[in-house]
């Protein structure tokens, strides 16, 4: 077709609002060559039937910034292109019918002021008072953010597109994409069909937009892209007399939202329990189509709202509609550069907020294929945080029965999923189970995040108070610190880099050192080149052309894409371990004693010092013990061969009756008193190593490694901010992490995480704080009064850049 070119820089594939994001962006920064490709008309799967809703507060920071982002570029697109894209800043509410759901608001409206997101908590009676058709019966308050609003989806795509066309991008309706073609590991283009005619655009770069069909197109080339559609159900009244312009409305315990069109109500639900849809493909001629109407299912959520909004009961329906929306295994979209394939990316599955997102993360999606490198941290919503095993449909059916639901439900401190469970676990899952082990699931490992006593009940009581774990895991942390506890890390990332170039290769990729006697244990990050952490790792030295890297279960797929990306001529393999051995955490004062009963092998500090590891016997097996310590105490972690790790178990469990079992919550609170890291909360890619504190484990007298410049450069400049530790001095708030912090009274941040600290005496939290000028020393920063704020109520903090436990490190090397 004359029309369709032969070549282009990038092919998009989606004509929703997010391929026209893309599409707008990168023709703003320059691209020319740009075509997106919809296989039937713009806006046609799911962004025409999208409620529209505009709400900038986000779970962090980042997610924030991409919200207002969207939000700002809606009010300015009519001017740019002559669209009008219905975007008013009529703003929002939140109400609460429960205690509960009210610490959750105020907590949110903590953290919009540290955003410096406009917000106000209110009464009952003001909430009546900006809303007065509402029943306020059992409402215990809520939130207003002024600045919140509702837009029309459609016309904010449309303006989009045409923004794009006037900077030269090519957009092409009734083009189906067939596949992705590909060769030495990247993208070539794409083939087409369009009625009885196919073709071939040659391309440098890939995105698939593809919303709900988008998996099944990935899955083609083995790019793993987890998502399946629900079905979602809104109804829209007939016209109400003299209804007034309202705010958007959200009561998230009825799972329902209210939006007020054009003398009109749309009334929304989230139900607990979704409707998974398309299990079995798509019908090619799906183009603004509806689903069925299931009355009953929506029924539930219609009652409570006809007595929530009394004016319901008198308006007719005019509409009742079910339209198909995407949702993701745990609630966050997908965007950028896929593992699997280079110059294949994504930006998909919205989990029913593409429309205040899709503009932010055209933004930054578009930067990112511009720059190379993301403009911020994403890491919440990277792709690289899929794993393969996500690809199966009955897992993804399972899951978004509940993530959809989820969206409105109380979001808990600690809550885990309850559908698609049990998928990867460890060799002594059944007999962690049977000692009282309560699972949480992470990258589908299941591991024991406490455990239950005998006659407790083995389960999660939701709070955000002190949930029902919460003396179990401060038994499990004191057994750490003055006993000894075993934490089955099994789920650890375990990664083998092998080759003649082994060495050399890390060197360039790692900060720290890693030309150390075979045995050595380095503890390094690999770094950008702004300096930011994009893995945070042990390395263990096995050979003289062998390593074995060991990163959290969460990372894996992100971090084996960093090394596959860096390999260019180096004759190494990277080689995924993860399954293969178990990896039990032996902690506490008396971890030498228990070794020292199962093991004719000596443990003395002379004979295996800290950061070592090496072959030892434990019982009739072997292991690899290695002497590091995420928990600050003497202790070593167990590498077990997966066929003889029952075995082992067995035997330090038989042999060492004071031996507690404890979990990852015990883990991490005892972490988080020794100020150790957490990566995805503490340090990201955007984090500068300096700021992080990390500057210890840089080895910049090596002359090539990726980062090196730019902690040169930082160290010349000063820092600009620095991660701190926090203790309140109050022992009864509970902190978790984006609370905000108080620097002389003013909001200088938020918590980047937080947990009990039970051998500290009270809640423990690191966040960065901005330093005052670049460079302000130490003391300087520690001069100041810092509080924190919880859900409204500011508490004393007091504020160290040492480790408020065992600040020595002496406890280690015991």
């Amino acid at each position: 077709m004359s029309d369709i070119p032969s070549k282009a820089r990038v092919v998009i594939i989606g004509g929703g609002i997010s391929g026209c994001s893309v599409a707008y962006h990168l023709a703003q920064l320059g691209w020319t060559d740009i075509v997106l490709l919809e296989r039937k008309q713009l806006t046609s799967g799911t962004t025409w039937h999208a409620a529209g809703l505009i709400g900038q507060l986000r779970a962090s920071q980042n997610m924030t910034r991409l919200a207002k982002y969207s939000a700002d570029l809606y009010t300015r697109l009519e001017a740019e292109t002559g669209l009008a894209t219905g975007f008013r800043q009529c703003g929002s509410i939140s109400v609460a019918l429960s205690g509960e759901r009210r610490e959750e608001l105020w907590r949110q409206a903590s953290l919009a002021r540290a955003f410096g997101v406009d917000v106000t908590e209110l009464s009952p009676a003001e909430v009546l008072n900006l809303y007065p058709h509402l029943n306020i019966e059992g409402v215990t308050g809520g939130v207003h953010l002024p600045l919140d609003g509702q837009a029309d989806p459609g016309n904010i795509a449309l303006a989009m597109a045409k923004g794009a066309r006037m900077k030269g991008a090519r957009i092409i309706e009734n083009v189906k994409v067939q596949a992705v073609t590909a060769k030495d590991g990247r993208v070539t283009g794409v083939d087409w069909v369009q009625g009885g005619e196919q073709g071939h655009i040659a391309a440098d770069h890939v995105v698939n937009c593809g919303g709900m069909w988008g998996r099944e197109l990935a899955g083609q080339n083995g790019v793993t892209l987890p998502l399946h559609a629900c079905e979602h159900f809104y109804i829209v009244t007939e016209n109400i007399p003299e209804l007034a312009q309202l705010p958007v409305l959200r009561v998230p315990d009825e799972c329902a939202y209210y939006k007020e069109d054009a003398g009109k109500i749309l009334l929304g639900a989230f139900e607990p329990t979704a409707k998974p849809w398309g299990m079995n493909g798509i019908s090619e001629d799906f183009c603004f189509d509806q689903l069925p109407e299931d009355f009953d299912h929506f029924e539930p959520i219609l009652e409570k709202a006809v007595a929530r909004m009394p004016i319901l009961a008198e308006a007719g329906i005019h509409t009742f509609f079910n339209g198909p929306e995407s949702f993701t295994p745990d609630d966050r979209y997908y965007l950028g550069e896929v593992p699997e394939l280079g110059n294949y990316w994504v930006a998909a599955g919205y989990n029913s907020i593409g429309i205040v997102s899709s503009g932010g993360a055209g933004m930054a999606l578009a930067q990112w294929m511009n720059d190379g490198e993301p403009p911020f941290d994403l890491w919440e919503v990277d792709i690289r945080r899929a794993h393969p095993f996500q690809r199966n449909r009955l897992y993804l059916k399972n899951r978004v029965t509940e993530t959809l639901g989820l969206l409105y439900a109380d979001h808990f401190p600690y809550r885990q999923p309850a559908t698609a469970r049990g998928i990867r676990r460890s060799p002594v899952h059944e007999q962690v189970k049977a000692q009282g082990a309560v699972f949480g699931e992470t990258a589908g490992w299941e591991r024991a995040n406490w455990y239950a006593n005998e006659g407790q009940e083995r389960e999660y009581r939701y709070s955000w108070k002190r949930q029902n774990w919460f003396e179990n895991q401060r038994a499990e942390h004191l057994a750490l610190r003055e006993g000894v506890g075993l934490i089955d890390m099994s789920s650890f990332g375990k990664i083998r880099v092998e080759g003649r170039d082994a060495l050399a290769y890390l060197n360039h990729l790692c900060a720290g050192e890693m030309d150390v006697p075979v045995g050595r244990i380095t503890y390094s990050q690999m770094l950008n080149a702004r300096g930011g952490i994009e893995s945070d790792l042990t390395v263990t030295r096995l050979g003289e052309t062998s390593f074995l890297l060991v990163v959290p279960a969460a990372t894996l797929q992100r971090d084996l894409a960093w090394l596959r990306r860096h390999i260019g001529e180096s004759a190494v393999s990277v080689i995924d371990m993860g399954g293969n051995e178990a990896v039990f955490s032996l902690m506490g004062p008396k971890s030498r004693e228990v070794l020292s009963r199962v093991s004719p092998n000596d443990f003395s500090n002379d004979a295996h010092p800290f950061g070592w590891a090496r072959e030892i016997e434990i019982g009739m097996g072997l292991a690899r013990a290695h002497r590091v310590t995420y928990v600050g105490e003497l202790g070593w972690e167990l590498y077990v061969s997966a066929d003889q790790a029952a075995h082992v178990f067995e035997t330090l469990i038989e042999a060492a009756p004071q031996l507690k079992l404890c979990g990852i919550h015990a883990m991490d609170s005892c972490r988080i008193e020794k100020a150790y890291r957490h990566f995805g909360h503490d340090i990201t890619d955007e984090d500068h190593v300096l700021e992080a504190g990390l500057g210890f484990a840089v080895r910049t007298a090596k002359p090539d490694f990726m980062g090196r410049e730019a902690v040169l450069r930082k160290r010349e400049a000063g820092l600009a901010r620095r991660l701190m530790q926090f203790r309140l001095t109050d022992p009864e708030p509970l902190l978790f992490h984006n609370e905000p912090i108080l620097r002389d009274g003013k909001i200088v941040g938020q918590l980047s995480s937080g947990n009990y600290g039970h051998a500290l005496g009270g809640a423990i939290g690191l966040g960065y704080v901005p330093c005052t000028a670049p460079g302000e020393s130490p003391d300087e920063m520690l001069a100041s009064s810092y509080q924190i704020e919880v859900a409204g109520q500011i508490f004393a903090a007091e504020a160290s850049l040492t480790p408020l436990y065992d600040p020595s490190g002496a406890r280690i090397k015991a």
